[in-house]
């Protein structure tokens, strides 16, 4: 992704936060479609970890928590994130009650400082993130 290609993914989301996720939802996408024939993953399914054996073809969430955040940080250098900034990765899991491990990426919106999830390892190939809270996003499985 260079600017312009950036640039023209997040146009749209100038206008509002919920519009900007939106946005950043796409450009992950355009990540993922640019990436994934040169790499392998375009046969990526989702929810992939050690247990499919396959990670020549699968990100695990260590992987897709990377590359998101990655992402983020260079639309932030370039100037495109308006509404919010990149957090910190967020960890969840607690085998006590059955939830697995799991990390992702995060960003903050700006004016009223809810961190929101982009947590791609949930989907497969071209699908979008998982955009939510971070307060639902650790509930979930």
């Amino acid at each position: 992704m260079d600017v312009a290609d950036g640039g023209k993914i997040m146009t749209a989301g100038r206008t509002s936060a919920v519009a900007e996720r939106a946005a950043v939802q796409k450009a992950v996408i355009w990540l993922d479609r640019r990436m994934g024939p040169v790499i392998g993953t375009n046969k990526r399914v989702a929810k992939a970890d050690f247990r499919y054996f396959d990670d020549k073809h699968n990100y695990d969430c260590w992987d897709t928590t990377r590359n998101t955040t990655s992402l983020l940080l260079v639309l932030r250098e370039w100037g495109l994130l308006k509404h919010h900034v990149v957090g910190d990765p967020h960890y969840r899991g607690n085998t006590l009650v059955l939830q697995t491990p799991h990390n992702t990426a995060v960003l903050v919106e700006r004016a009223t400082k809810v961190e929101w999830v982009v947590d791609l390892w949930p989907r497969g190939y071209l699908q979008p993130p998982d955009v939510m809270t971070v307060q639902k996003w650790v509930k979930e499985d």
